[in-house]
């Protein structure tokens, strides 16, 4: 049976406790605060993220992993006796993230097999196909299943956020096919997406509470969900939305985390995050 490591990024907002819970190894990337640098996860927590962005007069940055750091990684399962790594990152189209691990992987290739692939995704939308194949990986998959098993659930898998302002994600480059939102940013409560891996607009909504009602059918009305996952980033009425969305029948447990820096980043506070992988 093969002995495949499941790797990815801190974009995806797994928890420390259930990465580990399913042995889903994660590379942080790093969170920028004008002259001060920070390592997602590791000397900043969401907690204290969110904090700084009340508190400081600059917005963040955030920066990609470097090789080096995938390296180490992948290192660290060979010297473990894994027989492959299989490296699941935040889309291309949004951070040089996967980049670096494809470099990376070039790198130990004469160790280690590695395959990288790109999630298309961010957040949680990446973090439940992450649990997903560290699922498969646990019951003996190998690298090709695992690749195959990645690449198919991209197009079941969809990201939808409640923003309270763009401003984060046009500061940060990320606004992507949202830009047609800015002629009136202070009108409107918008919804957002990913389509083909970068930041489109879903909706516009007049008020958060539409909003909130918008993301909530978008979860009722949905066919079968297999994984859904809610990120709250810094939103003072995440309380009411679960309550829209708790009669929501998915085969795995709901997963409710706190959305992290690398996303936080470009989306600003009070955001809702709503993730999920459609059941195949």
């Amino acid at each position: 049976m093969a002995r495949i490591r499941v790797i990815t990024d801190s974009a995806c907002d797994l928890s420390a406790d259930l990465a580990a819970e399913q042995g889903v190894t994660v590379v942080p990337l790093s969170i920028r605060f004008g002259e001060e640098e920070f390592v997602d996860g590791s000397t900043l927590s969401a907690d204290d993220f969110w904090a700084r962005c009340a508190a400081s007069a600059v917005l963040p940055e955030t920066a990609a992993p470097s090789p080096g750091a995938f390296q180490l990684a992948f290192e660290a399962a060979a010297d473990d006796g894994y027989d492959g790594v299989f490296c699941l990152n935040i889309s291309s189209g949004v951070s040089a993230t996967y980049q670096a691990a494809v470099t990376a992987a070039k790198s130990v290739a004469a160790r280690i097999p590695v395959r990288v692939a790109d999630s298309r995704s961010m957040t949680m939308g990446l973090g439940l196909m992450d649990l997903d194949v560290a699922e498969l990986a646990a019951a003996g998959a190998t690298l090709d299943e695992l690749a195959a098993r990645a690449d198919a659930l991209i197009s079941r898998t969809f990201v939808f956020g409640l923003v309270d302002t763009l401003e984060h994600l046009e500061k940060g480059g990320r606004i992507g096919g949202a830009r047609a939102l800015l002629g009136s940013l202070l009108s409107i409560k918008p919804v957002v997406t990913l389509v083909d891996g970068v930041v489109a607009e879903e909706s516009k909504q007049r008020t958060r509470g539409r909003s909130m009602r918008y993301l909530a059918d978008k979860v009722r009305d949905a066919p079968p969900i297999s994984r859904l996952a809610v990120c709250n980033g810094a939103a003072t009425d995440i309380d009411e939305f679960l309550d829209m969305i708790q009669n929501v029948r998915t085969e795995h447990p709901l997963v409710l985390t706190d959305l992290g820096p690398v996303v936080g980043t470009h989306t600003g506070p009070g955001t809702i995050g709503v993730c999920m992988v459609l059941a195949g």
